[in-house]
Order: structure tokens, then sequence, then C-alpha cells
């Protein structure tokens, strides 16, 4: 019966990469799980955000190989994007990661309820709407993961064909000849990049100082290098106040600037949570002035047997890998068992722009601002013989140490890298932040030849005191 109260073990709200995650996981640990999604378990991550950005790249990725295909012999005629092409094959990537999931869910016995969710007092939560709407579940313990939704601005009202979020913008058919990209952070900097890839003329309207704010210096400045040089009009510590449509078109205004005229304005100016309708009267938890739920190093609310993870945690950096560790933190808490509370200084952030970007701990200035004396060594992937190889040679990378009494490198504070393939190569990065390895001792770490991952290693021995190929 729709209104009969259905016991669970953990009830989970949202379907995302924390939800998910949470439900998997505490299945696996012989929980019983009831998880309730209001579109389609994967979230945002997988249907409208992620994966699909991604599988986009990749196509730029593509298009600039065959466009540089010339340089190593191969004669190519021409080179057109169908991006109705790119779109069908998104979807059917989307679509067999879903049926993947659902059976994942499936098979570890999680019920699925369809429809949006309201925590009430007790742990009871109620299906609001939806396919299932009525249903009552009431869990030893809740985990709230109700993800989040791209902010907007003021004088921008979204349409789906002028004015786009990364939600309208994953859908279209057909890219536009112009774009203006209104946010320059990791999200903005990588539909700016794809889309110059894909023959759009980009403008990148930041409101700070800088793009990739939060980047270590060197990084920001490799990515604007190689923006310009591949024409991205990027322009920092603007302010746009709104836009006026004309035929197909529309003029962004540009606060003491020059307007930009524009097929598209992509907006990038980050995220807010889906914390709306989702906590009843009596539940104990407390949402900050920003709509973020407060948690504690366990996940844990202000309400004990409530947990939250994900984008709607306050001062999670909103990416799904975190939503992954947290996920996992608050079933062993729930368990039971003894947890690491997720290090938000030192998770792991990947940017799939050209250059990509990827990078861990603490950046240069941000370590001399906690008081750290500091020694640092970089290494452009220019010597790189992988990326010669490749013909991909703009990048850097740079590692921060902690400066002992005796001026040599201690424990490893940051890691920070712009260039080709980088994502992929940040993982022994992170073990030695995170493990608080000293140069040394990531240095004794051996890099295969020929490889991209052997700059990061020459940076290494250098920090320690001898590098090979730089000093």
């Amino acid at each position: 019966m729709a209104n009969e109260v259905q016991q669970f073990d953990v009830v989970v709200i949202g379907g995302g990469p924390g939800g998910y995650a949470a439900a998997l996981y505490a299945a696996a640990a012989g929980l019983s799980v009831a998880l309730v999604e209001r579109d389609k378990v994967g979230g945002t991550c997988l249907h409208r955000g992620c994966v699909p950005a991604k599988e986009f790249l990749e196509t730029a990725h593509v298009r600039r190989t065959v466009e540089h295909a010339g340089d190593f012999g191969i004669t190519t005629k021409g080179v057109n994007v169908d991006f109705a092409v790119s779109q069908a094959r998104k979807n059917e990537i989307v679509d067999r990661l879903f049926k993947g999931l659902s059976g994942l869910l499936k098979g570890r016995k999680v019920t699925v309820f369809s429809g949006s969710a309201r925590l009430d007092a007790d742990q009871t939560v109620t299906v609001v709407d939806g396919a299932d709407a009525g249903v009552v579940a009431r869990g030893k313990n809740v985990i709230l993961a109700a993800g989040s939704v791209p902010r907007t601005l003021p004088g921008f009202d979204v349409d789906g064909s002028l004015v786009v979020t990364s939600d309208e913008f994953l859908d279209l058919a057909a890219l536009p000849a112009t774009a203006a990209v209104i946010g320059g952070g990791a999200i903005g900097c990588e539909f700016a990049s794809m889309l110059c890839d894909m023959g759009t003329k980009v403008t990148i309207l930041e409101f700070l100082p800088t793009i990739l704010t939060g980047c270590d210096t060197e990084v920001v400045n490799v990515v604007g290098r190689a923006f310009k040089k591949r024409g991205i009009d990027v322009r920092a510590g603007v302010n746009v106040t709104g836009h006026t449509p004309k035929k197909g078109s529309t003029t962004v205004t540009v606060e003491s600037g020059d307007n930009v005229v524009v097929d598209m304005v992509v907006l990038s100016v980050g995220r807010r949570p889906c914390s709306d309708g989702l906590l009843g009267e009596g539940t104990g938890v407390v949402v900050n002035e920003r709509g973020f739920v407060v948690t504690d190093g366990a996940q844990r609310t202000a309400s004990p047997n409530v947990f939250a993870v994900g984008d709607i945690v306050a001062n999670s950096p909103q990416l799904a890998h975190v939503g992954f560790a947290e996920a996992i933190v608050a079933v062993k808490t729930i368990l039971g068992e003894p947890v690491v509370p997720v290090d938000y200084e030192r998770v792991p952030w990947a940017i799939y722009s050209n250059p990509e970007v990827a990078f861990c701990g603490l950046t240069e200035a941000a370590a001399k601002e906690k008081g750290y004396e500091v020694v640092v060594k970089k290494d452009p992937f220019g010597g790189n013989s992988r990326a010669q190889i490749i013909g991909d040679t703009d990048g850097v990378v740079k590692v921060i140490a902690e400066k002992r009494t005796d001026g040599t490198a201690g424990q490893i504070l940051g890691v920070h890298m712009a260039g080709p393939w980088v994502t992929e190569q940040l993982g022994a990065g992170y073990f030695a932040v995170n493990w608080e390895a000293t140069a040394e001792e990531a240095a004794a770490l051996i890099q295969p030849h020929p490889s991209l991952s052997e700059t990061f290693g020459e940076t290494l021995l250098a920090l320690a005191g001898r590098g090979l190929h730089i000093g």
C-alpha cells in the first residue's frame, strides 16, 4: 500500500554519485536500502554533467587530432563535425551506463522509488510526487544526497536557445558560430575549450580577476596562453549586466567594457544546492544561509541519524568523486566502522579543458598564506619525449613542498599540473600529498619511459635535490 510505512536500515534521498554510491556501499554491507530519485539514477553527473560533457570534449579532441594529422604524415581532406552524431553517441554512452547502474542497484536489492522526497521527523521520508507519490519510508538512518542545479544570473533568463546552462547545452543539436561563456571556472573553461575546438568563436567573461580561481598561478598561466593561442578571448575582471536579443543573436552588456555580440550565451556561474522542499518540520537538520546542509567529518548532520553527501553539503567542492568518498564515510559511520574524514584541501581536481588541468593539495600562494616556508620545483612538458611524440607540449608540472630547517624539501604540500592527459596522471601526486610523503620518498618511485608521467618524476627528483634534466 502506498501509505504503509516501509522500514529500511538506510533511506537515501537522491540518486546521483553520492546517493547511488551510498546505496550500493550500504547494500554491499548487508543493509536494507531504499533510494528515492526524482529523475534517473546517475543524477546530474551521468545525465547532464560530467559524462556528457566529457564525451563532447573527446569529440573535440578527435577533431583536433585529425586537424593535425598532416604532422604525422597522414593526409586528410577537410575536417567537419556533425554534432548530431556526437550527440547520439553521447546518448548511447549515457544510456549504457544508466542501464548498468540500474542493474547494479537491482542486483544488490536496493529498492528504488521514483519521485521527489521530503524528510520529516524520525527519519521518515515521503515521496511527494512522481510515479511513487505517497510512498512513506522510514530509515534507521537517512542519507541526504539531493544534489545541485546550475545557478543563473539576473538579466539572463534561460530560454534554451540564446541563453543556456550546462543542462540545455548538453542537449543541443548544433553548435553556435559564436558564444560567450559567462564564468571562467572549471566548467566554463571546459565548455569554452570544447566550443573552440569544434570551430566556435568563444569569449570568456569572468567577474573575478582571473580564470580558474583557486588553481595555482603557473597552471592558470599555461591555460591562459593556450587559450589565447587558439583564439579564445578571455576577459577577466569584468561584470556583465544583461543581454539584448536581436534576430537570432544577442548583445551581452559588459559594464565599463566592450559589449559582445554572440549567437549563444553559456552560463557557467556555479551550482546551487537542491534543498528547497527537502526538509519538513522537526528534522533537526541544519541548513546554512546558502541552502547547504551542515555536516561534521563523519557526514553526520545535526540530527544524529541523518547524514548528507555530495553537492548539497556545505564546504564540499561539488565533485562527483568527492560524493563517492563522502558516501563511504557516511555508511562506515552508520556501520560503526572507523572512518577517515574527507580532507577537502587534499581532494583531486580534474579539469578537462585543452590543456587539461589536474591538482591536489595547496597552491604555492595558499601554502605561504598558511605560514609554510616552501620549496618549489616545476618542469614544462616541452622537454618530455612522449609529449613531443604525440605533438602536445603545452603544459607544466609544479610541486610544492615544505622547506626544512636545512633548506631542503620535506613533506609535499601540493601537486599541480597542466598539459596532455594530466587528469590521468594525478594519481601518484594524490598519493604523495595524502600520504604526506617527503620529496625523497616520492622521487624514489620509478616512472616508465617514455611517458608523460616522467615530467612528474623529474620534478620530484629536482625537488629532492638532484634532477636529471632540470636543476
